[in-house]
């Protein structure tokens, strides 16, 4: 089966990380869009996918473009004769990612230049944190620009909340709730030492409280953005709400759901590269599905047969999964 394939689609995200792509072999599963690929291979910096025929991969390109802001190259090779040709499709997927810190040029309209990606799905929802003046750009819009993330997960700095005050109302984005507080943080890091605290604008004011965590990236030793050298900006803008410290009183206990995966082969490239690296973000991927429900919304989460109802301690504030929302497998 090695050489029998007619068309081939080449998966690539310009990114360090793997979440992206964790995201989308979910996507795929769900629908069943590779129920036509003969071969699936785990390349060093994407996935690629193998077909017998052409309208089959055509209709995979398709899918991928309905669930993510891409644009594909399309190349042909004559392999004998008579009119015998491979062919390849290769897809690139936006590098913006949920969580990244983008720095806007000013042509691109009345928001920012700060922003945080919030969603990716087919379009990329962007939402100004000091304000909540939000947008949706498609992948036309997008690729017109191209604008790149400023920080990305891999840099997310843990702040402990010293106190927030409330802005304004909680208000609702297209299923997400939002409220903006004012808060003062610091580096868990340096707590305890001679800490520096910092004041901070933040969209997520209606989930966090005194003594909490949260994620977020230090913004004051960014110089790589020219907008922001003329503009007024926060040194650190938080991301997300942190469970990590009460996360870790149920370290090696199992989860009540689990994932399927495809099988794929794992190509010589990637063998042996980032193992440890692409383990932590694959946990980070599925806390991510256990603290946002509107992206597990389009995953099949499965139960695990291994896990014991009592394993979830009540009222200990670290988000899971119900058992409700779980399939048999």
């Amino acid at each position: 089966m090695e050489n029998n394939w007619v068309a081939a689609v080449q998966l690539r995200q310009n990114v360090s990380h793997w979440r992206t792509l964790f995201y989308l072999e979910q996507l795929i599963l769900k629908h069943d869009a590779a129920a036509h690929c003969i071969r699936i291979t785990q390349m060093a910096n994407g996935i690629d996918f193998f077909f017998a025929d052409k309208t089959h991969a055509v209709k995979f390109v398709k899918f991928i473009a309905k669930v993510t802001p891409m644009r594909c190259r399309h190349d042909q090779q004559l392999v004998s004769n008579p009119d015998n040709f491979k062919f390849t499709f290769s897809v690139e997927i936006s590098p913006v990612c949920r969580e990244d810190l983008i720095c806007l040029p000013p042509s691109l309209g009345n928001i920012g230049p700060l922003v945080i990606c919030t969603q990716v799905t087919n379009t990329i929802a962007l939402l100004e944190p000091h304000t909540l003046r939000h947008c949706f750009w498609d992948s036309r819009q997008y690729w017109s620009s191209s604008f790149k993330s400023l920080l990305s997960s891999r840099q997310l700095v843990d702040y402990l909340i010293l106190d927030v005050k409330r802005v304004s109302c909680e208000v609702d984005i297209r299923g997400s709730k939002y409220a903006l507080y004012d808060a003062c943080v610091t580096r868990v890091s340096d707590f305890g030492k001679k800490y520096r605290i910092f004041n901070t604008r933040t969209h997520l004011g209606h989930l966090l409280s005194r003594g909490d965590h949260a994620l977020g990236y230090e913004v004051h030793g960014t110089n790589n953005c020219i907008e922001l050298k003329n503009c007024l900006f926060p040194e650190v803008v938080l991301i997300k709400k942190s469970y990590e410290e009460k996360r870790q009183k149920k370290s090696g206990k199992p989860r009540s759901w689990k994932l399927k995966s495809l099988e794929m082969e794992v190509d010589d490239s990637a063998k042996g590269k980032d193992d440890e690296e692409r383990s932590a973000e694959y946990e980070q991927f599925l806390r991510d599905l256990e603290e946002n429900r509107e992206m597990r919304t389009n995953v099949s989460l499965y139960r695990n047969k291994e896990y014991q109802p009592s394993e979830i301690a009540e009222g200990d504030d670290v988000p899971y999964i119900a058992l409700e929302e779980l399939l048999d497998d």
